[in-house]
């Protein structure tokens, strides 16, 4: 416990003991040695824990997996021990001051639930989360982050790196700011990317920063607070680099990424007055070529996606379109009227806050969809009213082309009109939501539409025609695009396995919409009986609906509707009514399902012999993305 206490004394007897009249210093290793009879180091690095986030990783890319220091209750995390032979770099996060907008918040008392931050890091395809602490002006954050570096592309990575090898990793460390309000609601509060390489410069290989957050979308150039940040190596450095190396090091690294991004826009600019000199009308086709994200910054839509695997967390095409489609849809905020706020969000952004707009969606569809193997594209265009939309496409080796709309998970196989038939003839009646298309893009392409129409009931799909689809050159995409292209391209994480326990959620949920009916109907004057078999009776029917949903196959139907018949007795009458949400707020639920006359119907049902029933399944995917299915249920004497 007060090991700090145990071992000043050790330390002070040992000066006592052992320091002779004649003798002025004891070394380090002295000290070392005296501790390490009493055997204090021994129970020191007994006491000590590591534990790292649950990334799922097929394939591990080094023997030792990412590791964070925590408390004793992160019981869940995987513990790991720090292997000597590594170089690593310690973050900790020491407090943050001037988080101006949660001046006036009072301090919350014990047991109560308020707002909170989490901090969310990635690095190197590492990710970590530290501990929430509620929102104040000087929030309390305390926590350290252990980073491994390592070149693991060189194959060098059981060699230990030395500072000038360490110099040449740009990437940096992506940290996201989440804020979460007291209904589980979230807010990207800031992102930042921290370069961390002036560690190597710094004396001891240890160096103390202040960094300025800057908000997300148009507050972009607004402060929102400052983070007091401690970054050290581990193991110390045998030299350290002047700090002049390191500084000329990221200046080369900033000239080069800005000649490459100033070459591409010229580049761009040149593309597209020879797409408008094709048409004039062109220019008010939606091809989108740069897109801003969450920080302002303008960036090709391009460098976007990139091929993502999901490791052993989703199985097939169809259930990483139910996983985007369960992540949370809201649209970018905007301060007052006018047009949609437009921003794209970071990978990270996106997927530690759980919600984003529907190019956000597309973009991570688009990515998953690539790394099983697909031709998959994101198209820009119009949804009905000229709403700006975002999807994604898959084009077959034989030619098909299917529609993915990442919102719903739903897909449309696209069959073209032929504009030229006779106006009697029967054209198909497209079932997708879509109008006009403008563009399509991937990681390595971009074409823009130059057909006489953008409408997508006609528009072909040879992407190869250069007729119909003016391509960009795929070098230049490659350029600013590609991997390790540009440093300033933010790194791709990885997907984390979901920290939710799927029953334990199942049965809060349930026992709290149990308890909001019977109170509804204790208002109504109505007393409540809940029935617990027919409520498990209805167990099927949700995993059907949920398997459904994946894979687009309707099973089990039969046997649920014969152990419903089964149940209710002769003469009496059994309603359902089951209702699909993404997020866990059984208050929130509860009153949308009251908006449903059929529901609300059920929920104050009156008559002989009423019992209720009600049965939560919660389905959880990666990145504690959750689809829950509830049905309620009565059955009553006809």
């Amino acid at each position: 416990m007060d090991v700090h206490g145990r071992i000043r004394e050790i330390l002070a007897e040992t000066i006592r003991e052992e320091l002779a009249p004649d003798q002025q210093q004891l070394s380090t290793e002295d000290l070392i040695k005296a501790l390490r009879r009493r055997g204090i180091i021994d129970d020191v690095m007994k006491e000590l824990n590591f534990v790292t986030d649950s990334v799922d990783q097929e394939l591990p890319s080094s023997p030792k997996q990412p590791v964070c220091f925590t408390d004793r209750q992160s019981t869940l995390l995987k513990k790991t021990n720090i292997d000597p032979t590594r170089r690593y770099l310690y973050l900790q996060v020491l407090g943050g001051k001037a988080f101006l907008e949660h001046l006036q918040e009072p301090e919350p008392l014990p047991g109560q639930v308020c707002s909170t931050f989490t901090l969310c890091l990635h690095f190197r395809n590492q990710r970590f989360r530290s501990k929430p602490v509620p929102c104040a002006c000087e929030p309390d954050f305390h926590d350290g982050f252990l980073l491994e570096v390592h070149r693991e592309s060189l194959g060098d990575g059981t060699r230990m790196a030395d500072s000038t090898t360490m110099l040449s990793i740009s990437d940096p460390v992506h940290m996201v700011l989440i804020k979460t309000d007291i209904f589980g609601e979230t807010t990207l509060v800031a992102s930042y990317f921290l370069e961390w390489r002036s560690v190597l410069g710094s004396e001891n290989g240890v160096t103390s920063l202040t960094v300025e957050l800057m908000g997300v979308g148009t507050e972009s150039k607004v402060s929102v607070g400052i983070l007091n940040i401690k970054l050290e190596m581990y193991p110390p450095l045998n030299q350290t680099l002047s700090q002049e190396v390191v500084n000329t090091q990221l200046a080369l690294e900033r000239q080069k990424t800005a000649e490459k991004e100033r070459l591409f826009l010229v580049y761009a600019k040149q593309w597209w007055r020879e797409y408008l000199q094709i048409r004039p009308s062109h220019n008010s086709r939606l091809v989108k070529i740069f897109a801003q994200d969450e920080n302002g910054i303008n960036r090709p839509v391009c460098s976007y996606i990139k091929p993502l695997r999901a490791g052993r967390l989703l199985d097939t095409p169809r259930q990483a379109a139910r996983f985007v489609n369960v992540l949370g849809y809201e649209r970018a905020p905007v301060i007052g009227g006018g047009g949609k706020q437009e921003q794209w969000c970071t990978l990270l952004a996106f997927l530690c806050r759980n919600k984003g707009d529907c190019e956000d969606h597309a973009n991570l569809l688009c990515s998953l969809l690539l790394g099983y193997g697909l031709e998959a594209f994101v198209c820009v265009g119009t949804k009905a009213k000229g709403v700006p939309h975002a999807w994604v496409m898959t084009c077959g080796t034989d030619g098909t082309i299917t529609f993915w709309e990442s919102l719903t998970g739903h897909r449309y196989i696209h069959k073209p009109a032929n504009p030229d038939e006779s106006p009697v003839a029967e054209q198909p009646k497209p079932l997708y939501p879509y109008r006009t298309i403008g563009c399509v893009f991937n990681h390595q392409m971009f074409l823009g539409n130059c057909q006489p129409s953008d409408s997508v009931e006609i528009c072909v799909f040879d992407l190869n025609d250069e007729s119909k689809w003016k391509p960009m050159s795929e070098e230049a995409i490659r350029s600013v695009c590609a991997p390790g292209a540009t440093t300033s391209l933010p790194p791709f994480p990885p997907l984390c396995a979901s920290t939710i326990d799927a029953s334990v959620t199942s049965n809060e949920i349930e026992m709290q919409l149990r308890l909001l009916v019977s109170e509804h109907r204790k208002d109504l004057g109505l007393t409540t009986v809940w029935e617990d078999q027919l409520s498990y009776l209805l167990s099927p029917a949700l995993a059907s609906y949920e398997f459904e949903r994946t894979t687009s196959i309707s099973a089990g139907n039969e046997e649920f509707q014969d152990a419903i018949r089964r149940a209710v007795p002769d003469g009496h009458t059994f309603k359902g009514f089951p209702i699909h949400f993404v997020y866990r707020n059984a208050r929130r639920a509860f009153a949308t399902c009251l908006r449903s006359p059929f529901c609300e119907e059920i929920i104050c049902c009156r008559g002989d012999q009423v019992r209720l029933a009600v049965r939560v399944r919660v389905f959880t995917y990666p990145e504690s993305a959750c689809a829950v299915w509830i049905m309620f249920a009565c059955e009553c004497a006809s």
